[in-house]
């Protein structure tokens, strides 16, 4: 299997198997790297303020953490040996996860679509960290962030 196999397995597997971000709808549009891109269209169930209908804090969190967390593993990924099985990017995958996660969040979130970009600051071979950034369909930044994420 090729990594580009593989990063389209991830992918399917992050947008159809995990039961929260499928909830909320994000879908990994951009596995990279360099650059990971993920988005999620508004919907009613994901208002955190009624009156005003601004997008709840928690959603626009578990963006960019998913945003971070698909460019750490990509990252991760690129680094590792080209004869190295499936089996054991698996399993190096399955061992990453969120350390720290800081978000700030700029602008009440309204929009239609929101698209969540990451790019690496560092990667190392324990610990990564990516900066993240949320807009609205219209280019609005709404919040950025950094994570931290163990990856080793």
């Amino acid at each position: 299997m090729t990594h580009s196999n593989l990063i389209d397995q991830l992918s399917a597997f992050m947008n159809e198997r995990i039961p929260f971000q499928k909830y909320l709808g994000i879908r990994v549009t951009k596995f990279d790297s360099q650059e990971s891109e993920v988005r999620f269209q508004w919907k009613d169930e994901l208002v955190g303020n009624a009156p005003m209908q601004i997008l709840h804090g928690g959603a626009t969190a578990t963006a960019l953490d998913t945003a971070g967390g698909v460019v750490i593993m990509a990252s991760v990924i690129d680094r590792m040996a080209k004869d190295v099985s499936a089996e054991e990017i698996v399993e190096r995958m399955a061992r990453c996860g969120t350390i720290d996660l800081r978000v700030d969040y700029v602008r009440p979130g309204r929009g239609k679509e929101f698209i969540t970009t990451a790019t690496i600051i560092r990667s190392g071979s324990r610990v990564a960290v990516a900066r993240m950034e949320m807009h609205n369909e219209e280019g609005m930044l709404i919040a950025f962030g950094t994570g931290t994420y163990i990856v080793g």
